[in-house]
């Protein structure tokens, strides 16, 4: 019996504890209103006495009198005057010859040319075995093209160098892939080739494989 009620006034105890962090905890969150700060005279005490006293303030010194004859001034040598406008006149050339001697950027100069783009790419390929050759056009976008049915060719884009270009050039972006003859289409294929073809310039970025070589002749409308 004793010790049924001692786990009763345990618990009981527990609980008002528990209660009491409780509402400690609502106590915290709630703001606190701001009282002013107590006055602090030993504080005021020290800064008065480590504040050094203000210096005296000085008088300004007496103005000068003025003169009660008048002074003398030399009159200007000609000759020294004209010889500085000289030198200031050759220096003032000099620096307009700069300014004309340097160039200046032309803020009026055109924008730089665009490439025009055009819709259909010329594809020129050789079959190296056989010999055979053939030029051919691949719409850009479009359908791919198959040469020999076995090289399948896709054009992203395909530009003509702009009027300020030092090259008159087509540059096509192709995609190459080789398909073993006789599969069925669309299947198996193998990409050997992605990026961009210069006409001017067949040998640099051209399709080189040991059967089959291929280059961008031309673009056109």
């Amino acid at each position: 019996m004793r010790g049924r009620r001692a786990l009763i006034a345990g618990a009981a105890c527990a609980v008002l504890l528990s209660a009491g962090a409780v509402g400690a905890g609502v106590l915290m969150d709630l703001p606190q209103d701001a009282t002013p700060a107590p006055a602090d005279p030993i504080g005021d005490i020290l800064k008065s006495t480590s504040n050094p006293p203000a210096a005296p303030v000085e008088s300004a010194p007496a103005s000068v009198p003025a003169p009660t004859r008048p002074v003398a001034v030399a009159p200007t040598d000609p000759v020294a005057v004209a010889q500085a406008e000289k030198e200031v006149e050759a220096v003032v050339e000099e620096e307009e010859a700069e300014e004309k001697a340097t160039p200046k950027a032309d803020d009026d100069a055109p924008p730089p040319g665009r490439r025009q783009r055009r819709p259909v790419a010329v594809i020129q390929a050789i079959d190296k075995i056989t010999a055979e050759s053939m030029r051919f056009e691949v719409e850009v976008g479009g359908r791919p093209v198959a040469f020999q049915k076995a090289l399948i060719f896709s054009v992203r884009a395909c530009e003509l160098s702009a009027s300020d270009e030092q090259t008159e050039d087509a540059i096509a972006y192709v995609d190459v892939s080789l398909q073993p003859r006789g599969a069925v289409a669309g299947t198996e294929r193998r990409q050997i080739f992605r990026g961009w073809m210069f006409a001017s310039s067949p040998s640099v970025n051209g399709l080189q494989h040991p059967i089959y070589d291929a280059w961008v002749v031309g673009c056109k409308s």
